[in-house]
């Protein structure tokens, strides 16, 4: 029985190395304001993600949703 769609670790993603996309750019501003970060420049799609991940685990907003 499937329990919804399996997640790849961002590491082992085909173009994980190719640079960050544009949705993914504008959500970790988002993010990354939210939390008072700064968001590194030239990230990779794999790094753009793992960093969503770990902001949004510290995203008051997300958290009470």
């Amino acid at each position: 029985m499937s329990h919804g769609p399996v997640e790849k670790d961002p590491g082992d993603w085909a173009t994980g190395d190719e640079p960050m996309t544009g949705p993914q750019e504008s959500y970790l501003r988002t993010l990354a304001r939210e939390a008072g970060e700064e968001v590194p420049g030239g990230l990779s799609k794999a790094e753009a993600s793992e960093l969503i991940d770990r902001l949004q685990d510290r995203s008051e907003r997300l958290r009470q949703a």
